[in-house]
């Protein structure tokens, strides 16, 4: 079913998850727009990225539930998943590209993968399109040893984006770049969702990141969602639990 706007593409709704005595998400709840960037806020070991394992059912938690699509990731069996991810996107923080692949390879992977009746021209066509939308055609038979980390950090995004996806998790994108790289992915980020419409949660530590990606910051404080608000509606608040991050 075709989602307008305004709905949300992702509702979590009282998601508990533990390890062992520890409780990392308890009673977390959101609800995320179509078409929405949004940046989720924690202190190291706050379960940021516990949180986006669920969302993709890399994790399964104790309680609660996530609908993506309208359908609960948490009650899916391994096909079902496998379905609910080709519409996922994960941008993983090291990059997770294949040291063996050139950059042709590692992003023809998940075309072959999970469109296994694509042809072989309308696969050269895509991986061209998705290195010219990240200005990377010239690396298509390079190896990735041969890129710098911000070119690497690219070519990962066009591999993210090559199915499409409605959905894109981003784990720390700017992480380790530069100032200028770090503007350079930011802007990607901000244009691949113009560009495809895609609803985004993005985990960073970076504030320059967050102010230039994010429609929606939510602050993920003691396992709960504590707060959410435009970047700037945070930045202005006196709370010392949202100030912390601003100052």
């Amino acid at each position: 079913m075709e989602l307008s706007k305004a709905e949300n593409i992702i509702v979590i709704k009282d998601l508990i998850k533990t390890f062992g005595d520890k409780t990392i998400l308890d009673g977390f709840n959101l609800n995320i727009q179509k078409e929405t960037n949004v940046v989720i806020l924690g202190k190291s070991g706050s379960g940021k990225s516990v949180l986006i394992k669920c969302i993709i059912g890399l994790l399964q938690p104790d309680s609660g539930s996530i609908l993506v699509f309208n359908e609960d990731i948490t009650q899916m069996n391994e096909d079902e998943l496998d379905q609910a991810r080709s519409k996922i996107g994960f941008l993983f923080q090291s990059n997770a590209l294949y040291d063996s692949m050139t950059i042709r390879e590692n992003l023809e992977f998940p075309l072959l993968r999970h469109w296994v009746d694509i042809d072989r021209a309308e696969v050269d066509r895509l991986v061209s399109e998705a290195l010219e939308n990240v200005d990377l055609l010239h690396t298509l038979e390079m190896m990735p040893s041969e890129l710098s980390g911000g070119m690497l950090k690219r070519v990962a995004l066009a591999r993210t984006m090559i199915l499409r996806p409605e959905i894109i998790l981003y784990d720390e994108p700017t992480t380790g770049l530069d100032p200028v790289t770090s503007r350079e992915i930011e802007n990607l980020i901000i244009k691949l969702q113009k560009k495809n419409h895609t609803s985004s949660i993005i985990i960073s530590h970076d504030m320059n990141c967050v102010k230039n990606t994010s429609d929606l910051v939510v602050l993920l404080l003691d396992g709960k969602c504590y707060t959410q608000g435009t970047y700037e509606e945070l930045k202005q608040s006196t709370d010392k639990n949202i100030k912390q991050f601003f100052e």
